[in-house]
């Protein structure tokens, strides 16, 4: 039996079903452009032995009624966890240097600390460059239109994207960025479970990884003290 559109619709609402509607693409990459580019130093090695060796940033957008709101985020490749994050309605080389500085305001990494990045304009800028510059902080960028290269941090934004944002309508950009505020230090960095870090949350694997640290340093303190 034939259906109309309008026939749908009414038998769609009569059973409280809504239609999945596909999301908006933007595209948050302009490598197209004279400025310098590093060697991808990162490689695809996204193993680190401890907190703060390795660091990922990347750039996504959540559509609201209001237009688009851009997340940048810097994730800590040991722990996945987000270290540093910021949002804007605009898309530029302001957004990445807020995320890199919210990261360091909130760690202090020593000097050869690896931020892998895309080749965007937004990180290739001199304002970003002389910012890891003065922290000590290498560069690594990924090859051209190579999205592997830094599979991390696009496994976690396809990670919000399917939890946070699948389903939802932002009615405002502050709408949109309380949601992700509170996903992102609420849900994901204290509470979201990984398989690849044993079934713990980025926070506790970092707390477990700093407390067998120091139970092995004072091992070491008593050893040479009783020798």
């Amino acid at each position: 039996m034939a259906c109309g559109k309008h026939r749908a619709a009414r038998l769609m609402r009569q059973s409280g079903l809504r239609a999945v509607v596909a999301p908006r693409f933007r595209v948050t990459t302009d490598s197209k452009h004279a400025l310098p580019i590093a060697e991808n130093r990162l490689d695809r090695d996204f193993a680190a032995p401890a907190a703060n060796r390795k660091w990922a940033g990347d750039i996504t957008y959540l559509w609201t009624g209001e237009g688009w709101l851009y997340l940048a985020v810097v994730l800590d490749l040991f722990s996945r966890r987000v270290v540093g994050w910021s949002m804007q309605a605009t898309l530029d080389r302001s957004l990445v240097l807020e995320a890199l500085e919210s990261a360091l305001g909130h760690r202090r990494p020593e000097a050869g600390l690896i931020h892998h990045s895309d080749r965007g304009s937004q990180y290739a800028s001199a304002d970003f460059q002389a910012a890891l510059e003065a922290a000590g902080i290498v560069c690594s960028m990924s090859r051209r239109g190579n999205c592997y290269d830094n599979a991390a941090v696009e496994s976690f934004f396809g990670t919000l994207k399917q939890e946070l944002v699948r389903r939802q309508r932002f009615a405002t950009r502050e709408v949109a960025r309380q949601a992700a505020f509170e996903y992102i230090e609420v849900w994901y960095n204290r509470q979201r479970r990984h398989s690849s870090l044993g079934y713990l949350s980025p926070a506790e694997f970092e707390r477990q990884a700093l407390a067998g640290a120091t139970g092995i340093a004072r091992s070491g303190e008593l050893s040479s003290a009783s020798a």
